[in-house]
């Protein structure tokens, strides 16, 4: 039986049909986006995602690949001010627009408010998804304060508030698989001023 399956095997022919000729390679289009203010040009394969392009072509290496399916939040970046899954997005559909990943939110020796939020009430263990999570935070602040409705408001014409609720609800995107939520919660009522 062994050795019929390799002399079929051996007996296979190439996978291009007689008579045509392999594909041609793929052609890499420009790109030009602004990454943490910087302007940057890339030429990438047009199915490289946004998250690719950020870590294999731009070296940010902060912005994690987690389930690669819009599932777990790990990937989260803003994008003109609104926070996306970059594993979800083509990084051609960013033409001219204003990326920030955790590398431009904060330095070591500046950071954001809620990076610092993080590190005083310990929102994270093996870190892994805080990037994503941080991301996240930043933007629904500022979806908050810009009066963007949620499924946690009782009356969507009313202006959201910073409470527990209504933050738990706006990250309930970003899975942190070590559960430390109540300390993410602790860490953006802290920016926001509002009780978790």
């Amino acid at each position: 039986m062994g050795s019929a399956a390799t002399a079929a095997a051996a007996g296979t022919a190439p996978l291009v049909a007689q008579g045509t000729s392999p594909s041609p390679a793929p052609i890499n289009l420009p790109v030009k986006m602004k990454v943490n203010g910087k302007p940057r040009e890339l030429k990438l394969d047009p199915r490289t995602t946004l998250l690719d392009a950020l870590r294999e072509h731009l070296q940010l290496t902060g912005t994690k690949k987690g389930c690669d399916h819009g599932q777990c939040g790990a990937c989260t970046v803003i994008v003109n001010g609104k926070r996306i899954n970059s594993c979800l997005s083509l990084a051609v559909m960013h033409e001219g627009d204003e990326v920030t990943t955790i590398e431009g939110l904060g330095t070591p020796d500046k950071l954001h408010p809620m990076q610092a939020a993080f590190i005083k009430h310990d929102g994270y263990q093996c870190g892994y998804c805080t990037p994503g999570q941080i991301c996240s935070a930043v933007a629904v602040l500022d979806e908050i304060k810009r009066g963007v409705p949620s499924h946690a408001q009782a009356d969507l014409t009313a202006a959201p508030g910073a409470t527990g609720e209504e933050m738990r609800e706006r990250m309930s995107g970003n899975i942190c698989r070590c559960g430390a939520y109540s300390n993410i919660a602790e860490a953006m009522a802290d920016v926001a001023g509002a009780s978790a």
